[in-house]
């Protein structure tokens, strides 16, 4: 047990829950990681269990936004010392961690198929329920999340594996793909071949000879790109797990290398700090327009906005979306922001950006991995199994969680609580992935995949 005393009571904060160190009134602001969560909505006397039952949050409606950047932003001395990792240079100056050969289906329907594939040759198939049935917009970020699994440098090899009759047949998806190697991509559609798992199994072995010419070499690490992503949350997130992730993305960049945060709903409360981190007044209108038009998303669909925390974070102690959202945005570190990216852009620059998505948890891995990052850290402080196509790093918030879950959790960062500094030993652990060590999701084959859905089925 992790027990604090506040004024000789003995107060046991092994659960996460939040206690007041102070009597607090009705209306009176709470205060953690620096800034409000919420206020009082009962009289609180000091030691008291803080949580559902006598606090709300402070969030309600659309607020307006103003160009304030930090005055005293801190700014990481750039690295003179840049490690390597051992990584696939790929012919066009991409780098790739794995040399996996992925099979991506334009439709859905081809679903079992490319599972039958995959059984049978190695390759790595990602089964979703779309490309047909959709119009507009909604079809077009389906496309541009697999045009970024296609490109994925990790891929040595990839077979786009079609139906023949979709709305995202293959012909249509190459506008979309633009340019490939024929050697990398190879395409199959099913209604054209009498035996399409044989002709599948024979494109998949072209595809992994090509691979094999492929072998490891020194690579810097600046180009490494990471996805920096939590779920299943709990009070100790925002302590343990998210800022160690803060850490290890501060000193990655002072390397030359990329951060990307996504889930956009958990920046609500907590977008202001992001703000005032922007490079540029541009970057800060972006931001801007990432989490107006998220909210104007929900409002379009009749939803509350603040509608978070989920019923595990709030066993877990966070009680308001503040809470959760000051604890998510530390796995982004003190760096400026540099970028903004939509569904279908591709990491384009070192630094941190910020993604465009939900906060769904397969949702987001699958953003992360279609915006190119070789590897996600995912915090968690309840535990998850969930993989993306990407090594997907599980880092527990708590010491209960990495004994118990011990086939799901990657890297125990709960002896942070006892003063530890754990930066340095999750950044060689990180590098140890990026050689070809794997990571628990690799392992045990969770690699999944989940396309975000915003329009009408036909």
């Amino acid at each position: 047990m992790w027990i604090h005393k506040l004024d000789n009571v003995e107060i046991d904060l092994t659960d996460g829950h939040k206690y007041a160190r102070q009597d607090l009134q009705v209306g009176d602001l709470i205060i953690k990681y620096g800034n409000p969560i919420g206020h009082a909505t009962a009289p609180i006397r000091k030691g008291e269990h803080v949580h559902t039952h006598n606090m709300k949050t402070n969030l309600s409606g659309i607020i307006e936004y103003s160009y304030t950047p930090r005055k005293d932003f801190p700014r990481e001395t750039p690295a003179t010392d840049v490690p390597c990792f051992m990584g696939y240079v790929r012919p066009n100056g991409d780098v790739g961690i794995r040399n996996d050969v992925f099979i991506v289906n334009t439709v859905g329907c081809v679903n079992k198929i490319s599972e039958r594939l995959a059984a049978l040759t190695g390759a790595v198939a990602f089964p979703h329920p779309f490309g047909c049935s959709q119009l507009g917009e909604d079809q077009a970020v389906t496309q541009f999340i697999l045009k970024g699994i296609v490109n994925h440098p990790n891929a040595a090899g990839v077979l786009v594996l079609g139906l023949g009759c979709e709305n995202n047949n293959i012909e249509v998806f190459k506008t979309v793909l633009g340019d490939w190697s024929p050697e990398r991509v190879k395409f199959l559609n099913c209604q054209d071949h009498e035996d399409e798992i044989a002709e599948g199994v024979r494109l998949i072995r072209e595809l992994q000879a090509y691979a094999d010419t492929f072998v490891r070499q020194p690579v810097p690490v600046s180009a490494l790109r990471v996805g920096l992503k939590c779920g299943g949350s709990d009070g100790y997130s925002g302590i343990t797990a998210n800022p160690l992730v803060g850490r290890f993305s501060d000193k990655l960049i002072s390397m030359g290398g990329s951060c990307v945060l996504t889930e956009v709903p958990e920046m609500f409360g907590a977008e202001h700090l992001l703000m005032a981190r922007a490079e540029s007044e541009d970057v800060f209108r972006k931001i801007v327009d990432l989490i107006n038009n998220f909210k104007a998303y929900y409002e379009k669909h009749g939803q509350v906005i603040y509608e978070n925390p989920s019923p595990g974070n709030k066993k877990g102690g966070i009680t308001t979306l503040e809470e959760k959202s000051l604890g998510c945005v530390q796995k982004a570190g003190s760096a400026p922001v540099v970028d903004v990216l939509d569904y279908g852009d591709t990491v384009r620059r070192g630094g941190l950006s910020l993604l465009n998505g939900p906060g769904n948890d397969l949702v987001a891995i699958t953003n992360l991995f279609a915006a190119g990052v070789h590897m996600i850290l995912f915090t968690t402080g309840r535990g998850t199994p969930v993989g993306s196509g990407v090594p997907t790093v599980k880092i527990a918030t708590n010491q209960g969680l990495a004994t118990q879950k011990a086939s799901w959790i990657d890297f125990d960062a709960s002896p942070i609580l006892e003063g530890m500094d754990l930066t340095d030993e999750l950044f060689d652990y990180v590098l140890r992935v990026a050689g070809g060590e794997k990571s628990k999701n690799e392992t045990y084959g969770y690699k999944e995949i989940s396309i975000f859905k915003q329009g009408v089925t036909l």
